[in-house]
């Protein structure tokens, strides 16, 4: 039975869905006003490998993945290049499903684009400013709305905060985001009023558009409803991110938003966060450049407690391509294995296969733990290959295939 790291409680605790068969699944998707970097990818691939291992548990997994396509970053950015916002923001997300296929990342069932869910963050805003949670206020000549953290008890729960420190006298933080991952001590703006040279939307609540803040709130909501059974994403996200989407969409339905929440670790380089200043961003392509397949990305990437931080150096990514390289070596030989005439039971060993595979998962998705282990035992029936039946050979390959049906970098 699955038990995972449950970032609300700070526990390791069962996972139980809602529904006996069933997992609805938030994960935050990219901000799509530039590509995703390999660091963004271990987030993703922790998520991709979570789902896959759900529906290996038997649930039908209801995914949705949040697309950031409407910020104030995209604005800046698209007028940068000279492209419409649609032009650059579709132009990213195609780069980055492309990654999904190399990394074979499963696409969500729902990959929603924030500009497809306006209307539901104007419905959001209007039960918010009902229940006097969020209210107007003009600012530089605009028309906005913001979400006040006070009305809504319980707020910062998820990242823990100490609301005793939160600034009693009032403060209003207007953009989308702020460089660096600091708190914004204050009300959080919900809805841009509309300016001049904006992405503006007609809507009941006047013209404009949706702040950041809401735009998960809005897809998740009008997508899955009002209720899912875990949310995901980076440990970044733990700051305002998360928080802010949680308390919108309870503040709202009054009821809890998510049992479970899963946050991925840093990806670092070198021992140093990734930063264009420093030139150390890395994107897959970077990678294929220099010789590394998707599969080798992918468990380079996986191959590690998803929660705790990875550092990536090039000496690293190397190492684990090698290991792979080998293990991927010992399975071949295997399919080529001809049955022996004299076969031995080794029934109890292969099974150890999925056994000891799904012990290690069950622990908090320990890939790591579950890859060495499968080394360990897939080494031991290559050894003994010779004395392997045609049965032993097709229920080892039954084996492995079912466990990649998770992994994805096997065969």
């Amino acid at each position: 039975m699955l038990n995972v790291y449950n970032t609300l409680t700070q526990k390791t605790e069962l996972f139980q869905p809602a529904e006996e068969k069933t997992v609805k699944m938030y994960t935050c998707g990219p901000s799509t006003y530039q590509p995703a970097h390999i660091g963004n990818y271990r987030t993703f691939l922790f998520e991709d490998i979570l789902q896959r291992y759900l529906e290996y548990l038997g649930y039908s997994v209801k995914r949705v993945m949040t697309l950031t396509d409407v910020e104030d970053k995209a604005l800046s950015q698209a007028k940068k290049q000279n492209l419409t916002v649609e032009e650059l923001t579709q132009k990213n997300e195609a780069v980055f499903f492309a990654d999904f296929e190399l990394l074979k990342i499963k696409k969500p069932d729902y990959p929603v684009r924030a500009s497809a869910a306006v209307d539901q963050a104007t419905k959001l805003i209007q039960a918010l400013t009902e229940k006097g949670i969020a209210y107007r206020f003009t600012y530089e000549g605009a028309d906005n709305v913001y979400f006040d953290p006070f009305k809504f008890e319980g707020f910062g729960k998820l990242a823990h905060l100490d609301m005793s420190k939160w600034p009693k006298k009032k403060r209003r933080f207007h953009k989308d985001t702020y460089p660096g991952t600091p708190w914004n001590r204050g009300d959080f703006v919900l809805w841009h009023g509309c300016e001049q040279d904006g992405v503006c939307y007609q809507t009941s609540i006047g013209k404009g558009r949706p702040a950041w803040n809401i735009q998960d709130a809005s897809i998740v909501t009008k997508t899955l409803g009002f209720t899912v059974d875990v949310g995901c994403g980076g440990i970044d996200n733990l700051v305002r991110h998360h928080d802010y989407t949680l308390a919108v969409a309870e503040a709202v339905s009054g009821k809890q938003f998510s049992k479970y929440w899963l946050h991925g670790g840093h990806l670092f380089v070198e021992g140093k966060k990734m930063s264009k200043s420093k030139g150390n961003v890395y994107y897959p392509r970077d990678l294929l450049a220099k010789g590394f397949s998707g599969a080798q990305l992918r468990f380079f990437l996986v191959y590690g407690l998803y929660r705790k931080k990875l550092d990536f150096t090039f000496e690293k990514i190397n190492q684990t391509a090698q290991k792979l390289g080998s293990f991927k070596q010992m399975v071949a030989e295997l399919q080529e294995t001809k049955p022996s005439s004299k076969a031995e039971n080794h029934h109890g060993l292969i099974s150890k296969i999925t056994v000891a595979f799904e012990a290690c998962m069950n622990s908090d998705l320990d890939v790591k733990s579950a890859f060495d282990n499968l080394n360990d035992t897939v080494g031991q029936i290559h050894e003994m290959r010779q004395s392997l039946g045609a049965q032993d050979i097709k229920h080892t390959l039954t084996c492995l295939c079912r466990v990649d049906s998770v992994l994805q970098f096997i065969f």
